[in-house]
């Protein structure tokens, strides 16, 4: 099965609460590899690669979030995996 690429900006109170590590941790329970990182306008920018259910999965958590933050929106994207990642990483 080929992998898929996902890239979601999430938006709300989602900087300063945790919420790249909250993403990190569950990107690598799921196998997915890529990217979060803040965005300079408060959104966090997720890239992530791997099997279509699991990024669903990471979709599902990232709109929820822990605790700590609010989500009120995320845009998705979706794509055929034309990035080789070695990991899943924060970025900053």
């Amino acid at each position: 099965m080929a992998a898929a690429l996902m890239h979601v900006v999430v938006i709300g109170m989602v900087q300063g609460v945790g919420f790249r590590y909250f993403t990190f941790k569950k990107a690598r329970e799921l196998g997915l590899k890529g990217f979060v990182k803040n965005l300079p306008d408060g959104t966090v920018e997720i890239e992530a690669t791997g099997e279509r259910g699991k990024l669903e999965m990471l979709l599902d958590a990232v709109k929820q979030g822990p605790r700590s933050a609010v989500v009120n929106d995320t845009v998705v994207s979706w794509d055929t995996d034309g990035k080789d990642y070695d990991e899943f990483r924060i970025d900053y």
